[in-house]
């Protein structure tokens, strides 16, 4: 899967002045409340007033019997109660407990109402959230789709929040409100189910699929033909790294999709490609489509990643494998998995237990895991029975749809069609009410009319007079995608929480709609296996690697693919399964179109690799040994280039001298790698000088390198001692990004010395280059003066570490306040290893710095022969207090690799218990 929304980061560029201000408004107000001077800030009164009662007893209204809330030294809490209802509303107040803040936050982020926290600077941000409709959706689900039993559970769960809240002044809560409340008289309202539901809409935007590669390349054909454009997005490659399902779920010897469970194989019609047009099947595009897309492009890079689930592209994912009893030291099944996700704090994990005192019909679960702060059940974790771990499938679940429009409706298969509209009032702290309209086409909500200059745009675009004479006034894009539908995913993670062998486990995967994940699983029988869940779209015509024309009723979804006809695999014989966001099954051997657009299998490769290097020869794996695995910082790209880059003769010593660092290199990218730092910066300046600027305009990182002092002003003679810096940009999702589809774009013409793709113009400094050593050689040189001006001329101080850092930002004011505020609520920098496709995902982005972006927000290992022997860690800790001991203290061993126990008996969570709590009717 893919960092609780950064409220601010949403707002437009015209408004982080006003922000600013406001927010120095606000920290004045903090200081003065304190009563105390700088230095010290908000104080204990402020601050310490909202760290939660872990030990004694709370009466609570709405409990039928008592609870037990059992907390380790790490905060991280186990409950046990004796009925389904008092023990999810436990756990809504725990989690309010240890993360309101965070809790409201996310809420105000799905239904569109952050400028009721945060003033106009969100008025643009709830907008488009407005006309996404996450929280209409999540309330159509609540009202006509989940279970009886899911919405007890949920109404238990707010319950449990409300519970918590009542009686409380808003510094008893969090320390947050104290800053809100004096700015703009802001009070938190009592939590309901439907704010739980909506999470899942979140959480399925930032794992939304190939949106954004659908406007990258119908942007490109500005400049690029469709020879380019496919050398961009190579084929995966299906013969060096595997697929995950190789195994069953299909017929091997006839190479067809085995049906029988359906009886029936439906096949998917329809031609995409890389149009010169920019729609689908080369439909005719009007003039306009390029300004369209590229203000929705400038749109979706201003909108928070709302789940927190980090940047959505081919670079991140998530790993997760299991390991058949037949190949550990257990002789039982062992399963691994680590999210990679936008690193925030608190980390948008929350580990804890959920036991009933006796399962039976009244109370059924006994389970523990990773959840959601908001959120009741276990998303990804183990019961008595059976484990189970998620990655992104990168199935793709949205479409847009290029709309024409004819007076007050658009056009569909020449006829007209009224809108749909509603509209929605944006309330706005400080300010006044903002009413906005929001229009539907048969496609889904229209995207383009929350940009003003889009809407210009559309209504200055002819419409063609081939297929519309007359007719016309402008365009629009709509977007269709599965999790505008309403779903029963919160029905899913209930039945899976409980779920005591594959079956059930499958049976509750055909609940999980939104979004598709890879499920992999293992139980205490010693059975391993793997399911596709999802409600992925059965198209027409197209396969969604590009926009389609809307007006065409050929390319509207005909269906989706059934729950019986997803791949899945079952004990394989090879004895594990690897997911990490590869191509799920070959496209030869399965009918449907999942995505065009898979992560290219580098991580996933390497992981297999791994497991049989241990393997083979009748080698056993160990918990220890899946620990290893989760922190190799092995770079698959350099061991392609680095042999050519040895072979190019530097003319200049200071170049000369950082070459060498590559030999004798083993590829491993460790903190104090100063061979990895300078081999990341060569391949940074490749992807810039190859592809980076040759990009059309609109997604090009504007600008040349700068001439900067050297940080230790003794670098090379250059400029008048001066080197190019080269440095951090913001970076539009089409540039270069490093990741594994670039390793393949990279693969695909290294051995064609004269492609075009290595061709560079001159600059004031450089010569131009028309062949690839050429351009290495141009890399290696700007690679040294790029470190010389970040780390210094001495390269026996250089380390990937110093570059590649990771920070931790609190969301909200730990973004944007001022500095001593955001180093009160922030923590960091950490030197960190891994990088770009390695299996220790601790991704960065070539095009815009080296700064750590995405990162394995938590990572597990299940023993399935012993539980109680399992591991897991997070990224930072259980509390969202800002001066609680559990605020970070996860972190320290999440860098350097190291696991906790992680106790599920009642034993073990005995030995291990620090605080107990005891909730009473």
């Amino acid at each position: 899967m893919p960092s609780t929304t950064n409220a601010s980061s949403g707002s437009q560029p015209g408004k982080k002045k006003g922000r600013r201000a406001r927010l120095l408004v606000i920290v004045l107000v903090l200081a003065v409340v304190a009563g105390l001077g700088y230095g010290a800030y908000w104080g204990v009164d402020s601050v310490r007033a909202s760290l939660p009662q872990t030990t004694g007893s709370v009466r609570i209204d709405g409990l039928d019997g008592q609870v037990q809330v059992k907390r380790d030294s790490y905060g991280i809490p186990q409950v046990y109660a004796s009925s389904d209802e008092d023990l999810f509303m436990a756990q809504g107040y725990v989690q309010a407990q240890d993360r309101f803040y965070e809790m409201d936050v996310r809420r105000h982020t799905t239904s569109g109402r952050l400028s009721e926290m945060f003033g106009k600077s969100q008025v643009k941000t709830d907008e488009f959230l407005r006309t996404l409709g996450w929280h209409r959706v999540a309330q159509q689900e609540y009202d006509t789709k989940l279970s009886p039993a899911t919405k007890k559970y949920l109404q238990a769960y707010a319950k449990g929040v409300n519970a918590y809240l009542a009686g409380k002044s808003g510094k008893e809560i969090s320390a947050e409100y104290v800053a809100l409340g004096f700015e703009n008289d802001y009070t938190p309202q009592k939590w309901t189910p439907v704010d739980s539901v909506a999470w899942l809409k979140a959480m399925a935007w930032d794992l939304r699929g190939n949106m954004q590669d659908e406007i990258d390349r119908s942007l490109m054909t500005s400049r690029l033909g469709p020879k380019q454009i496919a050398d961009l997005y190579p084929d995966y490659p299906y013969d060096r790294n595997k697929a995950i399902v190789q195994e069953g779920a299909y017929n091997s010897a006839t190479k067809t999709y085995d049906t029988s469970a359906s009886g029936s194989t439906q096949t998917q019609s329809g031609t995409g490609g890389a149009a010169g047009t920019g729609l689908t099947g080369d439909a005719q595009a009007p003039s306009s489509l390029q300004s369209q897309l590229g203000g929705l492009a400038e749109v979706l890079d201003q909108i928070p990643d709302s789940a927190g689930l980090g940047p959505n592209g081919n670079g991140i994912g998530s790993n997760s494998w299991v390991v058949s009893g037949d190949h550990t030291i257990t002789s039982k099944p062992l399963l691994a998995n680590d999210p990679h996700l936008a690193p925030q704090l608190p980390s948008v994990w929350y580990q804890m237990g959920l036991h009933c005192t006796t399962v039976s019909s009244d109370c059924q679960y006994d389970v523990t895991g990773y959840t959601f702060a908001g959120m009741p059940g276990v998303v990804i974790g183990h019961n008595q029975d059976i484990s189970w771990g998620l990655t992104n499938s990168g199935a793709d679940v949205t479409d847009l749809y290029l709309e024409k429009f004819s007076g007050d409706g658009y056009l569909y298969d020449d006829k007209t069609v009224p809108f749909k509209t509603r509209k929605e009032v944006i309330k706005v702290a400080g300010g006044d009410d903002k009413t906005i309209t929001i229009r539907e086409t048969n496609n889904g909500p229209l995207l383009s009319d929350r940009n003003d200059e889009l809407v210009k745009v559309g209504k200055k675009a002819p419409v063609g007079t081939t297929t519309a004479p007359d007719r016309g006034d402008g365009y629009g894009v709509a977007l269709r995608w599965t999790a505008l539908t309403p779903g029963k995913t919160m029905d899913a993670v209930f039945e899976i929480d409980k779920a005591k062998n594959w079956t059930e486990f499958r049976k509750a995967a055909e609940d999980f709609q939104v979004p598709s994940q890879n499920l992999t699983y293992a139980d205490t029988e010693g059975n391993i296996g793997y399911q596709l869940p999802g409600r992925i779209p059965i198209r027409g015509e197209g396969d969604g690697s590009l926009p389609s024309p809307g007006w065409d009723s050929k390319y509207k979804w005909t269906g989706y693919i059934k729950s019986s006809e997803l791949p899945y695999e079952y004990n394989p014989k090879r004895g594990y399964i690897v997911t990490a966001n590869q191509a799920v099954i070959d496209e030869d051997k399965y009918p449907y179109t999942l995505t065009t657009d898979w992560g290219y299998g580098t991580r996933s490769q390497r992981i297999t690799d791994l497991i049989k290097s241990k393997i083979d020869g009748g080698g056993k794996i160990s918990t220890d040994d899946m620990r290893t695995m989760q922190m190799d910082n092995s770079s698959e790209i350099a061991k392609l280039l680095v042999p050519k880059l040895l072979k190019i003769d530097a003319k200049d010593s200071y170049v000369r001298e950082a070459q060498q660092l590559l030999e004798n290199w083993d590829y491993t990218q460790n903190p104090d790698s100063a061979a990895a730092a300078y081999f990341n910066s060569v391949w940074r300046n490749i992807l810039k000088l190859a592809f980076g600027n040759k990009l059309p305009k609109e997604l090009r990182v504007e600008g040349q390198c700068l001439y900067v002092e050297p940080v230790d002003n003794t670098g090379p003679a250059d400029e008048d001692r001066k080197v190019r810096e080269c440095g951090e940009r913001d970076a539009h999702s089409a540039q270069p990004d490093g990741g594994d589809r670039w390793f393949e774009v990279v693969r695909n013409i290294i051995d064609d010395e004269d492609n075009a793709w290595w061709q560079a113009p001159k600059t004031r400094t450089d010569k131009a280059t028309t062949t690839r050593d050429q351009l290495f050689a141009r890399a290696m040189d700007d690679a040294r003066w790029d470190l010389t001006a970040k780390l210094g001329k001495d390269i026996d101080t250089w380390s990937w570490g110093r570059l590649h850092k990771l920070e931790l930002k609190n969301q909200t004011l730990g973004t944007e306040g001022p500095g001593w505020l955001q180093y009160i609520l922030n923590r960091g920098p950490w030197k960190l290893g891994g990088g770009e496709a390695a299996v220790n995902a601790t991704g960065w982005n070539a095009a815009g710095g080296y700064g750590v972006d995405w990162v394995p927000s938590m990572r597990m290992v299940v023993n399935l022969a012993d539980l109680d022997k399992s591991k897991w860690i997070n990224l930072t800790g259980a509390s969202g207090h800002t001066y609680s001991s559990h605020y970070t203290d996860q972190t320290d061993k999440w860098v350097n690799g190291e696991l906790l126990s992680w106790h599920f008996s009642k034993k073990a969570v005995d030995d291990s218990t620090s605080d107990t709590l005891e909730l009473k009717p």
